[in-house]
């Protein structure tokens, strides 16, 4: 029998994707009730501009004090959705003192003090429930929470920011380089008019963050996460990439190390094979390959941004929420028993692609080739082209140096793959390359992931 007093949602921000929430909620309500089993009743707004015109929403909810607005002790459900870590944290923590329950779509605030927000919520009874926070429509939180809390996750590896995969994907099948990928991508709505947080990583890095944690029982804070963007991708990179018969992807990637004490967090841009499932996720697209130990290889895809695919990810979460209420229980809260500290990327290993700049003339391999070996960093392959000869040729030469010698004098380009290796060598063989009077410069290191 459905309840008939409705449980009552307190709103915190009303832009894209609170206004589509909003929205839903209006259009949906009686689906709604019928899936939780009772009625939700959108009680108050909360907004910094209240003269703006919202559609569909009674101007009496609108008002610009949050803080009162989760104090009123009626509140059942809070969603927030204004982002950033003021004052979304003390809203978040006042909601749960005075009897609700939240629903956040805040990655940057869940992944840098997700620890305490659980600890608030589990000492006052609530539900922390945040399946918006990391890859929008696309359900991931909870198969890993829940569906997945009686296996053994050991990697994460995904695309989990559709800005950075729509500007990269406009590179391999357009040509085009990184800057005009860009204004491709802000003129068509899938880059901010600031896009450093996608570009550089920052939203990748915080994404992360929250999946190592779920998945691996543990804390992992953004802090925690290696982070890098894709601004130093060339139109070379990707070229050489698919020479190797890969594309270039800013992949998420966290992972339990081998003895299982141990695990690591890293966003950067890398070479994948055009095998692998991730190499076809396109446009502004996002996706999640998760393997463990019973279940084998999972694949979440799907739109990972938008008012209306994250406001889907909210509202699911809303229906679990209320029905927790309803049963007056509450759902799965933080487990991080393992406590398994974060190894530094100095220790992560993987495969490399190094393209250097260096002088054409005799010798210049058997050095380079000497420094890889000093480091006990192993080379696969390597590709010498002259610059100067106009041919285009190149020379794919064995591991150990050997081989013939682009033609020419001035300046070659040399590109290494190497054989799996901590990074930490890797960045000890590039230092060390650097300073060859033959090596006139490292135009580009790429790590090598997916094989």
């Amino acid at each position: 029998m459905m309840r008939t007093r409705p449980l009552k949602v307190a709103l915190l921000g009303c832009g894209v994707v609170g206004s589509e929430v909003a929205r839903i909620m209006t259009t949906h309500a009686a689906d709604l009730a019928a899936r939780i089993g009772a009625p939700v009743e959108l009680a108050g707004v909360a907004v910094r501009r209240p003269s703006k015109v919202r559609e569909g929403i009674d101007p009496a909810l609108i008002t610009t004090d949050a803080t009162a607005l989760v104090k009123r002790g009626d509140i059942d459900v809070v969603i927030e959705v204004i982002g950033g870590i003021e004052p979304a944290r003390t809203l978040i923590t006042t909601a749960f003192e005075h009897g609700a329950s939240v629903v956040s779509a805040n990655k940057a605030l869940l992944a840098e003090d997700g620890a305490a927000l659980h600890a608030a919520a589990e000492q006052y009874g609530r539900d922390l429930y945040y399946e918006a926070a990391v890859a929008g429509a696309i359900p991931l939180v909870r198969p890993l929470r829940e569906s997945l809390a009686g296996d053994k996750v050991n990697r994460v590896l995904g695309i989990v920011n559709g800005t950075t995969n729509f500007i990269l994907d406009r590179m391999d099948t357009s040509g085009a380089g990184y800057s005009e990928a860009l204004d491709e991508a802000t003129a068509l709505g899938y880059a901010e008019a600031d896009p450093t947080a996608d570009v550089e990583g920052f939203d990748a890095a915080a994404k992360a963050a929250i999946l190592a944690g779920i998945a691996f029982h543990t804390r992992v804070r953004i802090g925690e996460v290696h982070r890098e963007g894709i601004t130093e991708v060339t139109a070379a990179d990707i070229a050489s990439a698919r020479r190797m018969g890969c594309t270039v992807k800013l992949l998420a990637i966290c992972e339990r190390a081998a003895d299982g004490q141990s695990v690591t967090a890293r966003v950067h841009p890398a070479m994948i094979p055009l095998s692998h499932p991730l190499a076809s996720v396109r446009e502004a697209y996002n996706a999640v390959f998760v393997e463990a130990e019973a279940a084998g290889q999972l694949m979440f895809y799907g739109p990972g941004a938008g008012g209306s695919p994250t406001a889907s990810a909210v509202l699911g979460d809303l229906v679990a929420v209320c029905r927790n209420k309803l049963g007056e229980a509450t759902g799965p809260g933080e487990s991080a028993y393992t406590r398994l500290p974060v190894s530094p990327m100095g220790e992560v290993v993987t495969r490399y692609h190094i393209s250097l700049d260096v002088a054409d003339k005799p010798g210049v391999l058997a050095q380079v080739a000497t420094v890889f070996a000093e480091q006990g960093v192993s080379i696969d392959t390597v590709r010498q082209q002259s610059r100067n000869s106009g041919s285009g040729d190149e020379a794919a030469i064995e591991q150990g140096g050997g081989g013939r010698r682009a033609g020419g004098s001035g300046e070659a380009s040399l590109v290494v793959v190497t054989h799996r290796a901590p990074d930490a060598a890797l960045s000890a063989t590039v230092e060390a390359l650097r300073k060859l009077d033959t090596v006139r410069g490292v135009a580009s290191i790429m790590r090598v992931e997916g094989e």
